[in-house]
């Protein structure tokens, strides 16, 4: 695989539109393979993931997109659910055996939130650049009732919804213009 910057930043653009080509299978579970190997605090691993691909799942999403939103979903051969499990702290002793990490979070409820929302956001980024890396096109989308989403696809487990992300490949008519950037100036501070 060769990857540029290019295509994993300064070209690479927010999809708002879909090709009629399938991703397949071995494709997202290539991506899976690729993003787990992002760092997360204490390897605690706390993102979930839900290919919605049929089109009864699909509805079941749309009906909890924004009307905006709602569309992309529909058109998208995939749109991936990326969930949180609240739980994580569970896994560590398999994913952080050099230390008892489970007791830092047990009963600490602000401490597993913050944990589960940070590090989740941090594998939806890493999907994002497996995606790209692998060719794919990305839509990552907050407009959505999250409530709903939970019921519909986590309802009786330990997980919740962080954000969505279409993938496919990108129909070039429906990207906008690039939208500007904040300069280093702007963004940034040496201190």
């Amino acid at each position: 695989m060769n990857v540029t910057t290019e295509q994993l930043f300064t070209e690479a653009r927010t999809q708002n539109g879909w090709l009629p080509e399938p991703v397949a299978d071995a494709t997202l579970q290539q991506l899976y393979d690729l993003l787990k190997w992002g760092p997360t605090s204490a390897n605690c691993s706390p993102a979930r993931f839900i290919f919605v691909r049929s089109a009864e799942a699909k509805e079941k999403l749309v009906a909890c997109m924004s009307p905006g939103n709602a569309p992309k979903v529909q058109e998208a051969p995939v749109t991936v659910i990326v969930g949180m499990d609240m739980a994580f702290y569970e896994r560590l002793p398999q994913l952080f055996p050099h230390a008892d990490a489970r007791s830092w979070f047990v009963g600490n409820q602000p401490m597993i939130d913050a944990t589960a929302f940070r590090n989740s956001s941090l594998q939806g980024g890493y999907l994002i650049m497996a995606a790209r890396a692998l060719g794919l096109g990305c839509g990552p989308m907050s407009g959505f009732n999250a409530a709903k989403v939970d019921e519909a696809f986590w309802a009786g487990t330990t997980v919740k919804t962080n954000f969505v992300c279409s993938l496919g490949h990108g129909n070039p008519a429906k990207v906008f213009a690039r939208s500007p950037r904040l300069g280093f100036d702007e963004a940034c501070s040496l201190v």
